[in-house]
């Protein structure tokens, strides 16, 4: 499989093992138990093994034996952008490609300019970061979709409870993107 032919997948505040998020956002959960459940079959239900997942933040708030069986039991090669709830995740930072505060990805693209759309990863929302001026797309968690979508700004929250509690595809985040009005400022 070449670096082009991989699926990219990107979510949020999945808040494993976490039951007072439940009642927080108002998911239609009755038990810890079953979101975590639905989570992870949502999740492996859309990415397979060799995919790459970035998750934005906010991963679980349980003990570090029940994330270590989570994680276990999620496909794809898991990359972490602590958000403000990650200690959990952060004893268990073997079983994930990498952690870090923020990062930007680079995935080929023919359509983008060059053939490579630039992300930037973040925890939080942003109104402007590195390249926004050039189209490159700010992804983000935290605000559980409490935050009204800027339809001039090419950037969105990846956060379950956005998406269904499940990662959002590189394709849907694109689309979601090209459908704003965003104009190049330059």
């Amino acid at each position: 499989m070449t670096h082009s032919d991989m699926n990219y997948w990107f979510t949020a505040d999945t808040h494993f093992g976490h039951k007072n998020i439940i009642k927080y956002t108002d998911r239609s959960f009755a038990s810890v138990e079953e979101m975590d459940e639905a989570l992870i079959a949502n999740w492996n239900a859309r990415v397979a093994p060799e995919d790459e997942v970035y998750h934005l933040g906010d991963f679980a708030l349980n003990s570090h034996a029940q994330c270590r069986k989570i994680l276990a039991r999620l496909n794809g090669k898991i990359h972490l952008i602590r958000g403000n709830h990650d200690k959990t995740a952060d004893a268990c930072a073997d079983q994930f490609v990498w952690i870090k505060d923020y990062h930007e990805l680079q995935i080929p693209d023919p359509d983008a300019h060059r053939g490579s759309r630039y992300l930037l990863l973040l925890h939080y929302a942003m109104r402007v970061w590195n390249g926004s001026h050039h189209g490159t797309y700010h992804l983000f968690g935290h605000s559980h979709g409490t935050l009204t979508d800027d339809p001039t700004s090419r950037s969105i929250d990846v956060g379950v409870d956005v998406h269904d509690f499940a990662p959002v595809s590189y394709a849907e985040v694109k689309a979601l993107m090209e459908a704003k009005r965003w104009v190049s400022p330059l």
